[in-house]
């Protein structure tokens, strides 16, 4: 008995020993109790990653004024991508979206103004009035536009978030979350960077320079490698951001929600920022030299079938436990017909050192499908056809 427990002690032992090493890697969110920020709800996260690395309050449902317009931009800009619209459509202002009040360009009813100085207006000067003429623009309605929005928002896994308008003025059940603030940010500067392009500009003009417009962004003057992305204020939601930030590779954004002042706000997520870059690097995972891109493919269609590596090319780590990062390949010689798409063939390991950070599977690219017996055959009778200059010259 004394055996087994000095034997069961011993393995306690090993276990707590050898823990810090095997969890040395794993994030977990600071929060207010580890320190504070202005605002009601907030949450920083890795770009790249979608790691969480502090939270307050992220999933409460709350109003977020004007960063709604970060979905009616991603919804304008997949559009855009589609081939559906162009920048250098004119926009047509209706009576509904001149009658929009807060901040606005002073659209009036029947006027033209062309998506790209609709959007500036919307990512410098947080126009209500082009988020809602461009939201009729691409929806057909407001209404329609917000069936698309939350829509989007379902897709994206946004569950604590419902619109009810394009622009985010304070409406009745028009709610969002922290979390899913910065998980409809992450899309937009993920997959549609040219948002920097409008939300980075300091000051501009439309109408001739009849109308001038300057960024609502203030940290884009007082942040080192700040990217954007949209503020928001109304008397529900109180003052809120999305703040992207680069430095270094390492990209974060910060969601503040519900700051008593616009000073508040970008202390908060200025604090939030710092944090983020203070603790956190991100380093790029080498791929080995022996990588392929193919794989031979036994009793097939085709020869080969081409690989995906779903391995992040940027792995996020805690400043401190930087060590080598090295990738491991795991693939068969071939692989046997049929193959779908997105079966996986093989895995990659990723190390820190010797510890092991994650383990990402190797897909198949596309389709490849056994042969059939008619298939063979054609191939048979194909290969008994005389070809071209050869059948000619022995004629």
């Amino acid at each position: 008995m004394k055996k087994r427990l000095v034997c069961l002690m011993l393995c306690l032992v090993l276990v707590l020993a050898s823990a810090p090493a095997a969890l040395a890697q794993e994030i977990v969110p600071a929060t207010a109790a580890d320190f504070d920020v202005p605002c009601q709800a907030a949450i920083l996260i890795d770009e790249d990653t979608g790691t969480v690395l502090y939270e307050k309050n992220a999933d409460e449902q709350r109003p977020i004024a004007s960063i709604t317009k970060v979905m009616t931009l991603l919804l304008t800009f997949e559009a855009l991508e589609a081939g559906k619209i162009s920048l250098e459509d004119y926009v047509p202002v209706s009576e509904h979206a001149y009658s929009m009040g807060g901040s606005q360009i002073w659209l009036e009813p029947g006027e033209l103004m062309t998506l790209n100085d609709m959007l500036k207006a919307i990512c410098i000067s947080s126009a209500n009035d082009a988020a809602v003429a461009v939201a009729e623009y691409v929806g057909g309605s407001e209404p329609a536009f917000v069936a698309m929005m939350n829509e989007k928002a379902a897709e994206l896994g946004m569950t604590g978030t419902h619109f009810e308008n394009a622009c985010g003025l304070d409406t009745d059940g028009h709610l969002s979350t922290a979390r899913d603030v910065a998980t409809m940010s992450r899309e937009m500067l993920l997959h549609h960077t040219e948002v920097e392009d409008y939300c980075m500009i300091w000051m501009d003009t439309l109408r001739d320079g009849a109308t001038q417009l300057i960024n609502t962004n203030k940290l884009l003057k007082s942040y080192n490698g700040i990217t954007g992305l949209k503020t928001g204020t109304t008397g529900k939601a109180g003052v809120c951001i999305s703040a992207s930030a680069q430095r270094d590779g390492l990209r974060l954004i910060a969601v503040v929600l519900g700051s008593a002042s616009g000073q508040d706000r970008f202390d908060a997520a200025t604090a939030l920022l710092d944090y983020g870059f203070a603790n956190y690097q991100s380093l790029t995972v080498p791929m080995p030299e022996d990588t392929v891109e193919t794989l031979p493919v036994q009793h097939g269609v085709a020869e080969q079938v081409s690989l995906e590596y779903t391995a992040p090319g940027n792995y996020l780590m805690p400043r401190g436990e930087i060590g080598e990062l090295r990738a491991q390949i795991t693939l068969p010689a071939a692989v046997e017909a049929p193959v779908t798409a997105g079966q996986q063939i093989g895995t990659m390991e990723i190390f820190n050192n010797d510890v092991l950070l994650t383990t990402c599977p190797i897909v198949a690219a596309g389709d490849v499908a056994a042969r059939s017996f008619g298939f063979c055959l054609g191939r048979l009778a194909q290969s008994l056809i005389p070809q071209g200059e050869n059948f000619v010259q022995k004629q």
